[in-house]
């Protein structure tokens, strides 16, 4: 019975040994998926971290972007409501032309001119003020029409020094001032 106890003993060892490398493999196996499990979460975890601070960024940019695109609206209102203002400016200067008090503009517009240049000047403006001109300016009158919405341009003999005392450049010198105004 020796060889049956040995047998048997064989057996048992086999059996032990069987069940200790399953457990050991069971163990592993358990490590492997704990392992595996922890890093899908990690990197779960970050990925939605990406997504987050992505989506965060996208929002912060399409924010920027509206708020710009808002700003670019305003101004654009701004500029054309005050074009439009600009535009009822230059009409009304327009209308100015044709009052009685237009021919005293120009003449005090000729004694600043005077006072700035000398009293020897050449003067010239629109067509339609040439009778007034030449009445004020005398001799120094220059029949060339110029395209301004009014008042007179000024120039000494040589042509050094001008003054542009045009509606068109008092206009444009104070449009800044104009558009604090309209604003």
């Amino acid at each position: 019975m020796t060889l049956d106890r040995l047998l048997d003993e064989i057996r048992r060892r086999g059996d032990d040994e069987r069940a200790a490398a399953l457990a050991a493999g069971e163990e592993e196996k358990q490590r492997i998926v704990a392992d595996r499990d922890r890093r899908i979460a990690e990197i779960t975890r970050q990925l939605g971290e990406q997504a987050a601070l992505e989506a965060r960024r996208q929002r912060s940019q399409r924010i920027a972007g509206a708020r710009m695109q808002a700003r670019k609206l305003e101004y654009e209102a701004r500029e054309a409501a005050l074009a439009g203002s600009l535009g009822s400016v230059r009409t009304m200067l327009g209308e100015f032309t044709r009052s009685s008090e237009y021919s005293e503009v120009l003449a005090r517009m000729y004694a600043f001119a005077a006072d700035e240049l000398g009293r020897d000047l050449r003067v010239s403006g629109r067509a339609e003020d040439a009778s007034e001109l030449k009445e004020i300016a005398g001799k120094g009158f220059v029949n060339q029409p110029q395209p301004i919405l009014g008042g007179l341009l000024a120039e000494t003999p040589d042509g050094d020094r001008r003054l542009n005392l045009s509606f068109d450049e008092l206009l444009r010198f104070r449009e800044d001032r104009l558009r604090e105004l309209l604003a």
